[in-house]
């Protein structure tokens, strides 16, 4: 299976997925928490909660998914591992990376910003195998499984305790949920997610999310991954004591031409010693 192909299947089983976590209405299937009394405790509307919860209920769907598509899943070994899932195609041996993310949308259709996880560790150490399941460089290809949902307009009673025979007076949390599925770097942004974080922000507006439409996905992956393993927040360039080389994609491009012009006007030098570097290699590999 290549990469195009994961996608694809990914996409058309994506279309599914509302069935393993909504009702005929829309409304999403958990109701809160229970305990071995069988008291019910109502779910809290944070979005770290909601993510988790969505994520639990939608493995047996994706080890499904695995054993149709000749593929092996496997879940990260630790808490904030990257990806949140591994598939490995059980004929080549190709890694493929999906990592869940979940956003709300308001009245409006609004989305809140989602982030892709992010520009440092692993992601810059491609050879790393710190907080991620397999190095950066071993997947085939980085997926982003989103889910898009409304929250209720009334917050929860989180202080009131359900019985069984209650549940039908719990009103859900969320509802009405889309899925997409799309590789990373065509959903990503050129600003970090909100507040001083080290993580890729993603395009804040629907359709682009939907469809992939984001900035880095015309001018494709390789820019895409070039902006953001030297991308310097305020902090990162301060602890360096450097100033910020760029800080979005025209002073990016900006940076980019500064760099080749200087390069251009040192063609002949840098082809000079190019050469004395070659005949020093030689000579220290003679000497060995």
């Amino acid at each position: 299976m290549t990469k195009e192909e994961i996608l694809e299947a990914l996409q058309k089983e994506a279309a599914d997925f509302t069935r393993a976590i909504a009702t005929e209405n829309g409304d999403w299937i958990v109701k809160g928490f229970i305990d071995i009394y069988k008291n019910i405790y109502t779910i809290s509307i944070d979005t770290k909660v909601v993510s988790k919860v969505i994520e639990l209920l939608l493995i047996p769907a994706f080890e499904n998914f695995a054993n149709q598509n000749n593929l092996i899943l496997e879940l990260p070994p630790q808490q904030n591992f990257y990806p949140d899932l591994t598939f490995i195609s059980l004929k080549t041996g190709q890694k493929f990376a999906v990592d869940i993310k979940s956003t709300f949308k308001d009245a409006n259709n609004k989305i809140k910003n989602m982030t892709l996880g992010a520009f440092t560790g692993y992601f810059r150490n491609r050879e790393s195998t710190k907080n991620t399941k397999y190095p950066y460089k071993d997947y085939s290809a980085h997926l982003v499984l989103g889910v898009i949902y409304a929250q209720v307009d009334k917050n929860p009673n989180e202080k009131a305790v359900y019985r069984l025979d209650e549940l039908d007076q719990i009103e859900s949390v969320i509802r009405d949920f889309h899925f997409f599925v799309q590789p990373k770097y065509r959903i990503a942004s050129s600003s970090p997610g909100s507040g001083n974080t080290k993580n890729i922000g993603s395009t804040n507006d629907l359709d682009k999310l939907v469809n992939g439409k984001g900035v880095f996905s015309e001018l494709g992956e390789e820019v895409y991954d070039d902006y953001w393993m030297y991308y310097l927040t305020n902090d990162m360039a301060k602890a360096a004591e450097i100033p910020r080389p760029y800080t979005n994609l025209k002073t990016y491009l900006e940076y980019k031409e500064r760099g080749i012009g200087v390069l251009e006007k040192h063609r002949k030098s840098i082809a000079q010693l190019d050469e004395e570097d070659a005949q020093l290699e030689s000579a220290e590999t003679e000497n060995e």
